[in-house]
């Protein structure tokens, strides 16, 4: 029997080799992480991740802000237009924020310097 599984921290290790596991094992994964400590197999379980489930908006987001922040500027900008297409509100960082409200001022220290930088580079907007 396919089960559908969301694994938090899916870019760490323990998270990481969860996701190898259930693909493994036939099963539909999603993977979320902001990628603040993310091992160096991150990109790779995203690839996997929109492989497997291509719907929901963060996963095609997530894996923008991880490819600009390695500086593969194509593969981040198609994906962010896929997550804009599937989710069109949040359309900017400023939205993003809002609709994230939760967070230390340490985790958004993070997301500002790893996720935020990533996306700028991929042409997001601010506001």
């Amino acid at each position: 029997m396919t089960a559908r599984a969301l694994v938090t921290g899916g870019a760490g290790f323990i998270g990481s080799h969860l996701v190898d596991k259930l693909i493994a094992d036939g099963h539909e994964v999603t993977a979320l992480d902001n990628l603040s400590r993310g091992h160096h197999r991150a990109i790779d379980l995203l690839i996997k991740s929109r492989a497997a489930n291509p719907r929901p908006w963060f996963i095609h987001f997530a894996f923008a802000a991880a490819t600009g922040l390695k500086g593969d500027l194509d593969e981040a900008k198609a994906a962010l237009a896929e997550s804009l297409k599937l989710n069109p509100e949040v359309d900017s960082l400023a939205r993003l924020r809002a609709r994230r409200p939760w967070g230390s001022p340490q985790y958004w220290a993070l997301f500002e310097k790893t996720a935020a930088a990533g996306l700028r580079q991929a042409g997001f907007p601010e506001e």
